[in-house]
């Protein structure tokens, strides 16, 4: 019933009860219990047949938080959102390592603020999405090694989920974009990874392992070592760090700003840049064969030489069928994508209807 709600817009009891075949007093017990739980409210504004208008349900994304935290290597932004996942107050995440137990009680006390700012009660949580740029075991939300739903659940008693940052970006970028079944999410940044959606899914791979497409070797690379231990991937050849080694530019948002303000030495490094990743994005056009491919990250600020490099290369090498009707387009929400995915991981999970039985069956 609450699918139905939340994502069909189905409004009164009535129509419940004739999606779901069950008996008026059936509908009425379940819609209760909805509401008590904060997840449905009621109101009396239906359209009138005559008579007394029927009270119409919505979705009550007011009903809890979820907080967020998707972290790069070196920043990272968090957020505490709503049920429906809309960003209610966000700010820089406080990175003082890659220690996962320094980080989080960094993070929890920043979501502690960013509540407190909202005037909201740490028992409105009612879960907590972190994306990060580490192995991970997502099953267990491992983060090196780290646990983090007993930490997590010793702050707020809410479940914990965990993925990699990228993957997070792809979900953001593929809420954007609903209707897209098939997406494929390239950040480039200080490294380069791959979030694949296929068939309206993330794709992780065995051992959550999918899209290291950062260690794909390029032609011509030179003989560049990679962190890897490989030759000339691309992410030795064109990743930021990488440029930046070339470059005057002291961090990424100053190699952007120098190709957007049309330095001519900057803007040739960043198209050859652009044509290296388009290499390896040709070969996953035709592996994956996605309708839409996303860049983000930091050097998308360098969006016109990075993204025309890119074009130039995978139009010309990606099969004629898979690039016949292929965008190739910034990310529009970009810091925000892994916000969202990760706001989208937990609600996927928290309003499942097995989860939400769960819930309701485990109320006193």
């Amino acid at each position: 019933m609450l699918r139905l709600v939340r994502e069909e817009g189905v409004a009164t009891r009535a129509e419940l009860g004739r999606l779901t075949g069950l008996s008026r007093p059936a509908v009425a017990s379940r819609v209760t219990e909805l509401i008590d739980h904060g997840l449905l409210v009621e109101r009396a504004d239906g359209p009138s047949t005559g008579g007394r208008p029927p009270a119409r349900l919505e979705f009550n994304a007011a009903g809890g938080t979820v907080l967020v935290a998707n972290l790069g290597q070196s920043r990272g932004q968090l957020a505490v959102c709503n049920l429906s996942g809309s960003i209610l107050a966000q700010t820089d995440a406080d990175l003082p390592s890659t220690d996962p137990a320094r980080v989080l009680p960094r993070l929890l006390n920043q979501w502690d603020d960013l509540l407190g700012k909202l005037e909201k009660p740490a028992s409105s949580v009612r879960g907590v999405g972190l994306g990060v740029p580490d192995p991970i075991d997502h099953t267990t939300a491992t983060w090196n090694e780290t646990p983090i739903r007993p930490v997590i659940a010793d702050r707020f008693a809410a479940p914990a989920y965990l993925d990699n940052e990228v993957n997070a970006a792809a979900l953001g970028e593929h809420h954007r974009l609903p209707d897209v079944d098939d997406l494929l999410f390239i950040k480039v940044s200080t490294g380069i990874g791959a979030g694949i959606i296929s068939g309206g899914r993330i794709q992780r791979g065995a051992l959550g392992a999918a899209g290291e497409i950062g260690h794909i070797p390029v032609r011509d690379g030179g003989g560049v070592p990679c962190r890897c231990g490989n030759l000339d991937c691309v992410e030795a050849v064109a990743g930021g760090a990488a440029l930046l080694a070339r470059s005057p530019a002291g961090d990424l948002a100053g190699l952007a700003a120098l190709a957007h303000d049309g330095d001519a030495a900057t803007v040739a490094l960043v198209r050859t840049a652009g044509r290296q990743i388009g290499e390896v994005i040709a070969t996953a056009v035709n592996l994956l064969n996605p309708a839409v491919v996303v860049l983000g990250g930091d050097l998308t600020g360098a969006y016109d030489p990075l993204i025309a490099g890119v074009r130039e290369v995978v139009y010309q090498r990606a099969t004629a069928r898979a690039s016949s009707s292929l965008r190739i387009e910034p990310s529009r929400l970009g810091d925000e994508a892994g916000l969202i995915g990760c706001a989208a991981m937990v609600l996927d999970r928290i309003l499942s209807p097995e989860a939400i039985d769960a819930t309701l069956t485990s109320r006193p």
